[in-house]
């Protein structure tokens, strides 16, 4: 099976294969380390986050051709289904941008282990085609333009971080997420966390009544919205921008420098960040002078007890080539490569599964 870039964008992927062991031993082998000994058939079911779908398609794509005994069906769907879904125990696994809190967990009997897998950016992608510069947005012009306060492109707010660019009299049309999203975790808790207004108004969550904007589902419906909607502005997943070729504005940081959104400025971000025993981490406003403003983990949810030894065997060599080869694929999909702590945190904490 051939895999291009654009297949790795879709919403739902599923990637077949045949058999896969479990119950059989891992051996080395001089690609991944380990494989798995067919013996049964196996199928894993996963559900979430849209945000890190592209590089999870891509690991399990790779690790299909070291195993095409082993069926992977995860969908893209969000990371509120995510969350709902393996709260009903209809999936093997979830995903989602926001990690779940203690009362979420409180729902899974069996116990539930949360893992953060990748990191990125949110960005903020436009449709400014007149405008021959990157677009510079302050911490204020951003808050203010999705709080509805802000609405033509030459506002004077924007214009002050944009000297010497034409700015055109035009409706600014802010674009959201329609479904539970982490992707809308993730952004309304930085502005949460930059403007009381925000967080004694819209507040932060998965699902938000945002004061204005036309709403898209997943990352592919925002930015088609925005595609197609002279002076639209609306909140995708980094990595998604770029292999879409949307423009994507620079933003102020906490030390008030206007950072664009790259590897270099979502490692300062990171770097400023420690994990605590549990691996839940919200990264709302990071510091440093070179960090990107808008930065997350994203985490697979795993049961902290499965019934089934073969699936849980399958899992965890997934899991484990996601967090060692897997990683190599972070940087040209736009992602951020985990830091060696987070891995070998994460290795711990999947070694309690059972």
């Amino acid at each position: 099976m051939r895999v291009t870039r654009g297949t790795l964008l879709i919403v739902t992927a599923l990637l077949s294969a045949g058999v896969a062991s479990l119950g059989g031993r891992l051996r080395p082998t001089p690609r991944f380390g380990y494989v798995v000994n067919a013996e049964a058939a196996v199928t894993l079911q996963g559900t979430g986050a849209t945000f890190p779908a592209p590089l999870y398609q891509k690991w399990f794509v790779e690790y299909n051709k070291a195993h095409p005994d082993v069926e992977i069906n995860y969908q893209a769907l969000g990371s509120g289904a995510g969350i709902k879904q393996f709260q009903q125990h209809l999936i093997d696994f979830g995903a989602s941008d926001a990690a779940m809190t203690d009362e979420e967990m409180a729902a899974v009997p069996e116990g539930v282990v949360l893992l953060p897998m990748t990191a990125g950016a949110v960005v903020l992608a436009y449709n400014l085609p007149d405008l021959a510069q990157p677009l510079r947005l302050s911490r204020d012009a951003y808050v203010g333009i999705f709080l509805g306060k802000i609405t033509q492109w030459n506002d004077p707010i924007i214009a002050k971080a944009n000297p010497g660019a034409t700015l055109p009299d035009t409706k600014i049309q802010p674009v959201v997420r329609s479904d539970g999203s982490g992707t809308t975790f993730v952004f309304t808790s930085h502005l949460s966390a930059i403007s009381d207004a925000w967080k004694n108004g819209p507040g932060p969550g998965k699902s938000v009544n945002f004061p204005s904007g036309v709403a898209g589902k997943g990352n592919p419906g925002v930015a088609a919205l925005i595609k197609q909607t002279p002076g639209a502005i609306g909140y995708v997943e980094y990595g998604y921008a770029v292999q879409t070729h949307m423009p994507m504005a620079i933003l102020e940081n906490k030390s008030g420098r206007f950072m664009k959104a790259d590897q270099a400025s979502g490692k300062a971000a990171l770097a400023g960040v420690e994990l605590p025993t549990n691996l839940r981490a919200w990264i709302t406003d990071p510091k440093g002078e070179d960090a990107y403003p808008i930065v997350t983990y994203t985490w697979m949810l795993f049961y902290k007890k499965y019934s089934d030894a073969q699936k849980l065997t399958v899992l965890k060599s997934i899991v484990e080539y996601g967090l060692g080869d897997g990683q190599a694929f972070s940087t040209e999909l736009g992602y951020i490569p985990l830091p060696p702590s987070v891995v070998e945190a994460d290795k711990k904490a999947l070694a309690g599964i059972s």
